[in-house]
């Protein structure tokens, strides 16, 4: 009890504060710079931007559905009202209601507002494009594990990319028990007999809106590129096997997230009940109706509870085969060929993934991993990881961890897309370890040992990377640095223009059953290619601990 209070309380702090600076930043908010030619009309109203300094237009907090809250909380997103007058889009909306993050990890960026309405997207365009040209858009997913995350946060920023030519768009999307909880008084009132999914639908909703909306900002809808990290890129995957999305999106660019691996499947509707119903339980509600009246800070203090292991055990909130978004499994999809038939550009970091055979310095402490993991299989696994003395453990386990687990994920992806689609996939691993400021100290990343740690790509391809010093100084970025994020800036910018990744200076082949090669984008970019037996063995079992949000990516030593 005593626990539960403590999580609770400080929650609430959390809510207060971050509500203290919603309301601050917005009172103080003057427009300075507005953009010639606005107010821009779109289908609910007049919106106005403002201009950033680099010349890009820049559209931030604009609504794309309506607040889901009261009711309409655990309802598909539904349509925002028109208003009168001009509507200010020039500052962040709350990013959706969630625990807040620590401010001595790696990513923490600046403290952000939260908040139950939060279905709001924001707009990079470019300060101008030839007459009667439209620009290819980006419609960027934040990851979080569908449990954090926001689409303000800065290392996700598009003013980079906007530079460079594309209208790049992030949304806002419910994550947790907010975004993911499903009930079977949920599935009985839906017109689909569907519940859960909630976030996935909001994804859909900003497709919509982008549809409806984005050449008045000069972009084209037909040539929407999906893209995102992490739980972005399992929403990604997830978009690309949904009948819903079809026609909404043309190309994925995915980062670290998604994929047919062994074990991989979502759960049922009725298991994902189970989580609603123990929600309810623990939340002391005798109905959907109760549910809907508990303060959202208790929720989200019961949702920490269950993250921590507490009285509800192994209770999560995420995606389930519902009969409307995910009417069967992804595998079952993409086998039949039904999938969202499109280029895929899909990825993962060479030092992501851990357990104990990357963290193993003995050939006895290899082989016991080995034997843990694989069982009756082992024998099979060390023939194929052979190691003969001691200091071969290290590189050998840190391969075999990095074949195991994200990389598995990535080229089960590509796979099923090539069994069926006619889409080409291309797929890369980012290698290259970010440059650190001398003697830094980061709570949740060890600088010496980290690598290409799950998320590092991210500033490389969005052109981000002045952010990391943005509370303090973290990072000291070299020539080489910036030269590589240049190169992949436009190798993600040429990717949403044609559909083919391929640039002048970089040479992305394409992966297919019998090519299986990827681009690295490391200490020098060069063209690499999958040990087919050894990625066979992972496509067949399922490594605990290699990928997910409990993998010790970057252990402190």
């Amino acid at each position: 009890m005593q626990k539960s209070l403590g999580v609770r309380a400080s929650v609430l702090r959390a809510l207060m504060a971050a509500t203290a600076l919603w309301m601050g930043s917005a009172a103080a908010q003057i427009v300075e710079t507005p953009i010639p030619g606005d107010p821009v009309s779109i289908d609910t109203g007049k919106l106005s931007g403002k201009l950033l300094p680099s010349g890009v237009r820049a559209y931030f907090g604009v609504p794309f559905a309506a607040p889901p809250t009261g009711d309409l909380r655990w309802r598909e997103p539904q349509p925002r009202e028109q208003w009168q007058g001009v509507y200010n889009a020039d500052r962040f909306a709350p990013e959706c209601i969630q625990i807040l993050r620590p401010h001595n990890i790696n990513h923490y960026f600046g403290e952000e507002a939260t908040s139950e309405d939060c279905l709001y997207l924001n707009i990079w365009a470019p300060a101008s494009l030839p007459q009667g040209e439209k620009a290819p858009v980006i419609l960027w997913l934040y990851g979080g594990g569908l449990s954090i995350g926001s689409a303000s946060m800065p290392n996700y920023g598009g003013e980079g990319l906007a530079q460079k030519g594309v209208i790049y768009v992030s949304a806002g999307y419910r994550v947790g028990a907010f975004g993911f909880m499903a009930h079977p008084e949920l599935t009985a009132s839906s017109p689909h007999r569907a519940s859960g999914n909630y976030g996935h639908l909001d994804q859909i909703a900003a497709l919509q809106w982008i549809q409806r909306n984005i050449e008045r900002f000069g972009g084209d809808p037909n040539r929407v590129t999906v893209m995102g990290q992490s739980a972005g890129a399992s929403s990604a995957f997830s978009l690309q096997a949904s009948p819903v999305a079809k026609g909404l999106f043309h190309r994925i660019v995915g980062m670290s997230g998604g994929g047919l691996r062994a074990g991989g499947d979502p759960i049922s509707q009725t298991e994902a009940e189970q989580s609603g119903l123990e929600l309810q339980r623990v939340l002391g509600a005798d109905s959907l109706a109760g549910l809907r009246n508990v303060p959202a800070d208790r929720i989200l203090a019961a949702q920490a509870e269950f993250q921590l292991g507490g009285t509800a055990g192994t209770v999560r909130f995420r995606p389930n085969v519902d009969a409307h978004f995910m009417p069967t499994t992804p595998r079952e999809i993409f086998s039949s060929g039904q999938q969202n038939d499109v280029p895929l550009l899909i990825g993962f970091t060479r030092d992501e993934s851990g357990n104990e055979l990357r963290f193993a310095r003995s050939i006895e402490d290899f082989k016991a991993a080995a034997n843990k993991y694989f069982g009756d299989k082992a024998g099979e696994f060390l023939k194929l990881y052979p190691v003969r003395t001691d200091a071969d453990v290290p590189s050998v386990g840190a391969t075999a961890v990095r074949d195991g687990g994200m990389a598995t994920s990535i080229r089960s992806w590509g796979l099923g897309q090539a069994a069926k689609g006619k889409a080409a996939v291309h797929i890369y691993m980012y290698s290259h370890p970010h440059t650190y400021e001398p003697g830094v100290a980061i709570a949740d990343l060890n600088p010496a040992t980290a690598g290409a740690y799950h998320t590092s790509e991210v500033p490389f391809f969005l052109l981000t990377q002045d952010v990391y010093n943005r509370i303090r100084r973290t990072r000291a970025w070299t020539d080489y640095d910036r030269a590589l994020a240049d190169k992949m800036s436009d190798v993600i910018v040429t990717f949403a223009a044609t559909g083919n990744p391929t640039t002048s200076e970089v040479k992305v082949p394409r992966f297919t059953v019998r090519n299986q090669e990827f681009v690295e984008f490391g200490d020098e970019i060069r063209t690499g290619r999958f040990d087919v037996k050894r990625m066979d063995f992972f496509s067949t079992v399922n490594m605990p601990g290699a990928v997910g949000p409990g993998a010790p990516r970057t252990p402190r030593d």
